[in-house]
């Protein structure tokens, strides 16, 4: 067993303490846990208001005396029966031994933490002697127990080191800062914990109050980053107001500040990052940072490193430059996409700022899966804008690469490409037609079968947006692609959101007279019978709205409309639909009807007829008088078919 002493004994110390002290320590090596929890106590009790007692405890055995190497030797000694070495190891030393062993009983620990808080209670000399047993990380790591009294217990001792004279600054700013990161993590995503946080009142000061005080300029930028990053976690989960003045005036400028020349690259790398989760949700915010600092130009300057400069003069600078260019640049495409997410003209500027669309493009084929994923969701956030689809997204081509990295990518990248495909496939983008010929519907055909609920969804909304106004050719590639049965699985998927885009998308198909007679004459027994199912089931009115528009569709075709003019559980239904007590599935019912009874096309009178007898004129009478304008309107119109 190697025993290491730290400093001589000081014996003419050791000499004057009590027996009565020497009792209390001795107690704490019984090989009895319940003896030394007892022993413990008596400790507690004996130095309660006796500064005399705290200091001969403390004292006994010199501090900080003795070094074991492990728990297996702290074993041995307490089992060997060699006493001598009891004299060797101080109180302060042994309950914190005791305090940090998971064999330790709870209620042990606990008692230990209340010792180590009265003994701090006394002299400044014991608050010292605690300090160099390294009390702090103990206690803090006792902060990570779920059992709440040992916490507070622990919390209370760290409170009477931390007020003490003769704790160092930079252990209080050490632990300071310890916990603003621990209210940091607790806070981001969290609304309960963000909401408590909110309203804690530390010496009649609230806690946003104090770390507003922490972003200012003569902290240290660590302070002023973490702190920015609390505020910032606490008004993502609604606990601190977007408009509040601590966010705009304080922690949004703040954050744009970390991210100029003059911080070192990993804080501007925090900065940027922090103030792209800060903004990412608001409209105000992403205006008011847009124009704080030049912010948009000074992100460009996140993709110049490692520079040529520092290539040739300075290896070190090289290799620092190195490590951080690959999240320099996530972080800045993740501001970019943040700022452009939703104003037009932040947009344009992102676009015309120096080489960015090259930039992207790069980026959609980095290897680091980060930095990719952050320039796609930059990307993504740029093709909202119609004009930029008509223009930069054309002329750079921006369609081939993020082709590219749909074929083989992760699910976290697939969702944010996909989505950013589907605005790709809009009817004004010049990028719809190469995308269609590039195999397109055969990736999407196959995003819909995905297990991901995200990645069904933008399958199924890429190629309704493909089937708007599209050639007939295209919308039976489409309808091959999927095939029936992965159609009425979709259909009958539980996410409302998969739902109704795939109506969405049978409604685009079924448009135009030629093209609805065609896919009802190939479909058409399938397709009412979905329709049907859906009709029939237990779904929200949007979802029953946009069936029936549908049905109205089908209506307006030449010989499709006859599948609903032969089906009479269909008629019942449009019927139901028009007495609803929703005026949207009312409305939607009456462009059935009008459909099939529009007096100039084949076959109207018959139609007309049939439904009469099924009661439709009695209800249109009573629709032309509803205070509903739109309803009574569409009646009127219909009730004239029957007259013209």
């Amino acid at each position: 067993m190697a025993c290491v002493l730290e400093a001589p004994l000081r014996m003419s110390v050791l000499s004057e303490v009590t027996a009565s002290s020497r009792h209390y320590v001795d107690r704490l090596f019984d090989l009895d846990p319940q003896k030394v929890l007892q022993g413990v106590i008596d400790m507690k009790n004996a130095v309660i208001g006796n500064n005399k007692q705290k200091a001969n405890l403390i004292v006994l055995g010199a501090v900080p005396s003795l070094k074991v190497s492990t728990k297996k030797e702290f074993s041995c000694w307490r089992s060997s029966g060699i006493v001598k070495w009891k004299g060797l190891m101080n109180g302060g030393n042994w309950l914190l031994y005791l305090l940090q062993q998971e064999t330790s009983s709870t209620e042990l620990r606990t008692e230990c933490a209340v010792v180590l808080g009265s003994l701090a209670m006394g002299t400044e000399n014991n608050v010292k002697s605690l300090l160099d047993c390294h009390i702090i990380p103990a206690l803090l790591q006792g902060l990570l127990s779920p059992d709440l009294k040992f916490i507070e217990a622990c919390l209370r001792c760290l409170r009477t080191i931390f007020i003490s004279p003769v704790t160092p600054e930079d252990l209080l700013y050490t632990v300071r800062m310890q916990a603003l990161k621990c209210f940091s993590v607790l806070a981001f995503e969290n609304p309960q914990v963000s909401m408590t946080l909110v309203n804690v009142s530390v010496d009649g000061e609230l806690l946003p109050q104090i770390f507003v005080k922490m972003l200012q300029r003569d902290k240290p930028i660590e302070m002023q980053l973490t702190s920015a990053k609390c505020l910032t976690s606490m008004c993502r989960a609604g606990a601190i107001r977007t408009d509040d003045s601590c966010i705009v005036l304080k922690t949004l400028p703040c954050l744009v500040r970390m991210c100029s020349k003059e911080r070192l690259l990993e804080e501007r790398v925090e900065g940027a990052e922090t103030l792209a989760y800060l903004i990412e949700t608001d409209v105000e915010l992403q205006r008011i940072a847009s124009i704080t600092d030049h912010l948009i130009v000074m992100l460009a300057d996140y993709f110049k490193y490692p520079s040529s400069v520092s290539a040739i003069t300075d290896i070190k600078r090289l290799d620092h430059d190195l490590k951080h260019a690959h999240e320099l640049r996530q972080a800045a495409f993740k501001l970019y996409a943040s700022l452009g997410a939703n104003d037009e003209d932040i947009r344009k500027k992102i676009i015309e700022t120096e080489n960015m669309m090259d930039r992207i493009v790069n980026g959609l084929s980095e290897s680091s899966i980060k930095v990719r994923l952050a320039a796609v969701r930059c990307l993504h956030s740029l093709s909202r804008s119609v004009q930029q689809l008509r223009t930069s997204f054309q002329d750079h081509a921006v369609w081939k690469p993020l082709m590219k990295v749909l074929q083989n990518a992760p699910n976290e990248i697939l969702v944010v490409a996909s989505s950013t495909l589907c605005n790709l496939l809009l009817e004004f983008s010049p990028s719809k037609e190469p995308i269609l010929e590039s195999g397109a519907i055969e990736l999407l055909c196959s995003l819909t079968q995905s297990e991901n609920l995200a990645l069904r969804v933008n399958g199924i909304w890429a190629l309704m947006n493909m089937a708007f106004q599209a050639e007939q050719k295209i919308k039976s590639d489409i309808l091959r692609g999927l095939s029936t049965e992965q159609l009425f699985q979709l259909l009958s998927d539980s996410d409302v959101n998969v739902l109704m885009k795939t109506l969405g998308l049978l409604r685009n198909l079924l448009s135009t007279r030629p093209h609805i007679d065609h896919i009802m004459s190939t479909h058409g027994k399938q397709i009412m019978q979905a329709v049907t199912l859906i009709l029939e089931g237990e779904h929200n009115i949007e979802v029953k709205e946009q069936t029936l528009c549908i049905l109205a569709n089908i209506a307006d075709g030449t010989t499709a409309k006859e599948l609903i003019m032969t089906n009479d559980d269909i008629l019942q239904k449009i019927k139901y639909y028009m007495s609803h007590s929703n005026a949207k599935l009312q409305l939607a019912a009456m462009f059935c009807i009008s459909n099939l009874i529009w007096n100039e096309e084949e076959g109207s009178q018959e139609r007309q007829d049939k439904l009469r007898d099924m009661g439709i004129v009695d209800i249109l009478h009573k629709l032309s008088q509803s205070s509903d304008p739109n309803l009574c309107d569409k009646a009127k119109t219909a009730l004239q078919q029957y007259l013209a």
